[in-house]
C-alpha cells in the first residue's frame, strides 16, 4: 500500500526533509491559491494585488485584499497534518520543514526547524526607516479596524514580511532551504502545485542528490513520474496515519 511504503521510506531516512505549500492549511480553514474552485487567484489578478509594484504604487488596494486573508490566518489553528510533522521532527525522523506557506502554524503546532521561503505574517518592515516590528499587535488592530498599519518611528507605512510576487527571496531562507534539499536523502512534498519558481525546484536538487520523493498532494505536479510514492488524500488524514506507522515500527 502507497502509506505503508510512505512509512518505510520515512522510518529509513536519516535526513528527511519536507515541502510544503498551501494545501497544508487549507484544513486549517486557510485558502490556497492555485485550486481550480476556491484558489484566490482565480478571483484575483495577483500582479494588481500582491506585487510589489503594486504595493509601491496601490498600498490600499494589498491591505483590502490582504484583510479577510489576515483575519483568517490570525483565527487559524494547526491541523492534524502540522501535529504529525512537529511529532516526527521530535521522534528525529523529519529535520527540516521548508515551507511557501506565511501562517506560521508549522511553529505554533511544535516544529522547530522550519524554514519560511516566501516570508511570513508574522514580522513587518517599515517602507521609509526600515525598521522592523513583530506583527501581533498590528495585525491585530489591522483586522478589527482595516486601517493601513504605520511605523511608529516615522509613520511609514508597514509591509508585511511575506514575499510579493516581483520580491526576491529571503537570502538566508532560501540558502537554508537549497542546503537542506541537496542533502535530504528523503523529500515530502506536500500540498504544493509546484507552480511558482525557483521554489519548485527544490524537490529536483533533491533528486538530483539521490533523495527517494513522495507527493501528497490533490492536483498533479511535474514530479509526480519521479517519485516513488504519489498520494492524492486529505493531508490532515494521510500524514497522522503515516506517522503512526513510523512510530510503531
Amino acid at each position: 500500500m502507497s502509506i505503508g511504503r510512505a512509512a518505510e521510506l520515512l522510518r529509513q531516512a536519516r535526513r528527511a526533509v519536507a515541502f510544503t505549500g498551501a494545501g497544508f492549511s487549507t484544513p486549517s480553514g486557510i485558502p490556497d491559491f492555485r485550486s481550480d474552485e476556491d484558489g484566490l487567484w482565480n478571483r484575483f489578478d495577483p500582479m494588481e494585488v500582491a506585487s510589489l509594484s503594486a504595493f509601491r504604487t496601490h498600498p490600499e488596494r494589498f491591505f483590502a485584499w490582504i484583510h479577510p486573508l489576515a483575519e483568517t490566518i490570525l483565527n487559524a489553528q494547526p491541523n492534524q497534518a502540522h501535529f504529525a510533522f512537529a511529532a516526527l521532527e521530535q521522534g528525529g525522523h523529519l529535520r527540516t520543514v521548508i515551507t511557501q506557506n506565511i501562517d506560521g502554524l508549522h511553529q505554533r503546532a511544535g516544529s522547530s526547524d522550519v524554514v519560511e521561503v516566501h516570508g511570513s505574517l508574522q514580522g513587518l518592515t517599515c517602507v521609509n526607516c526600515f525598521q522592523q516590528q513583530p506583527a501581533a499587535d498590528f495585525v491585530r488592530r489591522f483586522v478589527a479596524d482595516q486601517q493601513i498599519p504605520r511605523c511608529p518611528e516615522c509613520g511609514g507605512i508597514l509591509k508585511p514580511n511575506a514575499i510579493l510576487f516581483q520580491e526576491q527571496l529571503p537570502r538566508l531562507a532560501w540558502e537554508a532551504a537549497r542546503a537542506a534539499a541537496g542533502q535530504a536523502d528523503l523529500m515530502i512534498v506536500v500540498g504544493s502545485s509546484l507552480e511558482v519558481m525557483p521554489v519548485a525546484g527544490l524537490p529536483m536538487r533533491a533528486l538530483e542528490a539521490g533523495a527517494h520523493l513522495i507527493v501528497i498532494n490533490h492536483s498533479p505536479t511535474y514530479i509526480d513520474s519521479r517519485a516513488d510514492v504519489v498520494l492524492d488524500m486529505d493531508v490532515a488524514e494521510v500524514l497522522p496515519r503515516i506517522m503512526e506507522l513510523v512510530q510503531d515500527s
